[in-house]
């Protein structure tokens, strides 16, 4: 098997890895919490600050110029937004479950000051870079998507791959995602503190997420047919998800099935939750989403800095992580290099905002100043929550466990601090919840970007095709997941596929994006130096995926066939890419406008 549940052993002379977590187990203790936060915010601030403020220049951010949100406005898809407004609305479509499972992960298998360090670098000069420079290469090509992007740059054989390459990468999103969700449903009744009763903590959270989704639906009904005012509804269901939550824990041995159940349950969510139309549940879900995320940014706020916590886990826990069987067998040794760059995609750098930045995002600017605060600055946002995710693993000495099973456990404690310890069965459901609720947006939106793929593609229209499409989306997954072992738990099998191919669609969009800096006659190193970066990350993690599939056999052949694809795939765009760049002149391509010149100082 390519991948094993961490279970954190030192390798198997024991010397390397013990020594290396001797040396930095100081660190881990004279380093306090609240400071490692303040110390991550201030470095995020300046890069904001000036890297940022320097790729607004060398873009050539004009105020002046009209943008795709004004000439093209519509009122529907097309429509000119506050700065702050959409910051919000693109930071919530960003932000969901990945920048939480990969840091926990990640630290589980090396430590966590490795994790900060990739966290930091990766925002400011690769993630952050990759969501600006994509959003400001879709304003100046009337809003298109990044495939549009591909066709108008580098031709129609690239574009085709680019499509296929991001179809086969979103089928990993909604495995590694929809099993992650699985995970945190499955639970045990355990016994409160202080007499207090017992919990069904999987039970409680998937009864919680139900009740949450039924909200959402009922949300929007009422705006939709009702006429509801926003203001009503937001005063009415917010305050209702946290009900949610407490009902979970009143009925938790209500919804109690296995993994594999709920892995076909929560795919069968996803075929209906795409079909349905955007007003009925995507929206609203997101909406109420978005109030999720601030609260949860708030509780691990108050957590850090007010509930005492100190840092439990190593800072370095060796370069190698040896994966092991449940038996605990040797399964395959994971280096720092290049496994920690896949393993944390998301709040350091993803392709998956790339669809995100030139699909809904770039419709709605205001302003091309405004891509800086939205595009760069909402990355590294991003970034924080993944740190506040990291802490919630950092305060407990254990650290075993699902990414969902450990947020929780840690957002629990956080809100103790609030709520006290006499709610700890609401608040440990309240953080689990929390993960989940950021998955649904994640995997609901994956389908749904997977559908749209295959009708272009296809040029399928009507209400047969729509259903085509999607189950063509959902079956594979269906099929990975059921036909998968139990043990390891399947996302953990193909967590690493996930990433890698998420941060080589990264690489692969700041390429599209350095071909239309060249032929426009502007530099474009600044877009180049990280697509060189994550193209290698990518591509010798697939290298070792696909080494460890084939010495394990039919087991993983789903695992080897998925790398060969997406390398080849990838050498097409990246092949066909510089084919353009060697063609190129100075004339910019038809229907798009250059970078204006950098503004004076």
């Amino acid at each position: 098997m390519a991948f094993a549940p961490p279970r954190l052993r030192y390798a198997s002379d024991g010397r390397g890895r013990l020594r290396a977590g001797r040396r930095f187990r100081r660190l881990a203790f004279a380093m306090s919490l609240p400071l490692l936060a303040l110390g991550v915010a201030a470095i995020l601030f300046l890069g904001y600050a000036t890297y940022g403020r320097f790729l607004a220049r060398s873009f050539g951010l004009d105020p002046s110029a009209k943008t795709p949100a004004e000439t093209m406005r519509d009122g529907v898809d097309y429509e000119p937004t506050s700065k702050f407004y959409l910051l919000g609305q693109h930071f919530s479509a960003i932000a969901a479950a990945g920048p939480i499972a990969g840091p926990i992960i990640a630290c589980q298998q090396w430590g966590w000051l490795p994790c900060i360090f990739w966290l930091l670098f990766g925002a400011i000069l690769i993630g952050g870079v990759h969501d600006f420079a994509v959003l400001v290469a879709s304003l100046r090509h009337k809003a298109t998507s990044i495939a549009e992007l591909v066709r108008e740059n580098v031709g129609k054989t690239a574009w085709i791959g680019m499509m296929i390459f991001t179809w086969v990468s979103l089928i990993y999103v909604v495995i590694a995602f929809a099993d992650i969700t699985a995970r945190t449903f499955i639970g045990r009744s355990e016994d409160l503190p202080g007499g207090a009763g017992t919990l069904n903590k999987g039970g409680a959270v998937a009864a919680a997420s139900a009740i949450y989704l039924g909200l959402a639906f009922l949300m929007g009904v009422l705006q939709r047919k009702a006429r509801t005012p926003l203001w009503l509804l937001t005063l009415v269901f917010v305050p209702a998800t946290l009900v949610a939550v407490w009902a979970g824990t009143r009925i938790d041995t209500l919804l109690n099935f296995s993994g594999k159940t709920w892995d076909l349950v929560i795919l069968g969510y996803c075929f209906v939750a795409s079909l349905l139309p955007v007003w009925l549940l995507l929206q609203p879900r997101g909406y109420l989403g978005g109030f999720v995320l601030y609260i949860a940014i708030a509780v691990g706020l108050v957590g850090i800095f007010g509930g005492g916590f100190s840092i439990q886990q190593d800072a370095y826990k060796g370069f190698d992580f040896v994966a092991r069987s449940k038996e605990g067998l040797p399964t395959g040794t994971f280096p720092l290099f290049p496994f920690l760059f896949v393993t944390i995609a998301c709040g350091a750098c993803s392709g998956f905002h790339s669809l995100v930045s030139s699909g809904t995002t770039s419709k709605q600017i205001a302003k091309e100043p405004d891509a800086r605060l939205v595009g760069y600055g909402g990355m590294l946002l991003e970034t924080f929550v993944a740190l506040i995710a990291l802490s919630t693993i950092l305060i407990v000495a254990k650290g075993t466990g699902g990414p969902g099973q450990v947020y929780g456990e840690g957002m629990g404690k956080y809100l103790c601090v609030l709520i006290g310890e006499d709610h700890l069965a609401f608040a440990k459901t309240f953080g689990m919840m929390v993960f989940s609720t950021f998955v649904f947006d994640t995997i609901d939106v994956a389908t749904r970007l997977g559908r749209y793929i295959l009708q272009e593609l296809m040029r399928w229209q009507g209400t047969a095709a729509r259903v085509v499409a999607t189950l063509a989306t959902v079956l594979p997954p269906a099929l990975i997941l059921g036909f998968s072992p139990t043990e390891p738990a399947p996302y953990l099998r193909f967590w690493n596929l996930f990433g890698a191919s998420n941060q080589l669609l990264a690489a692969l969009a700041l390429l599209i994006v350095a071909v239309w800096l060249i032929r426009s006659g502007k530099r474009a190193w600044h877009v180049m130096v990280p697509m060189f970066f994550l193209l290698a990350v990518a591509l010798v993690a697939l290298f070792f995926q696909a080494k460890t599939a084939l010495k394990a056999g039919a087991e993983d052949c789903v695992v080897l066939g998925t790398s060969i694809a997406l390398v080849a795939l990838s050498a097409i765009i990246v092949f066909e890419s510089f084919r353009a760049i060697a063609r190129s002149r100075a004339k910019p391509p038809a229907g798009a406008s250059p970078p204006p010149a950098p503004a004076a100082s």
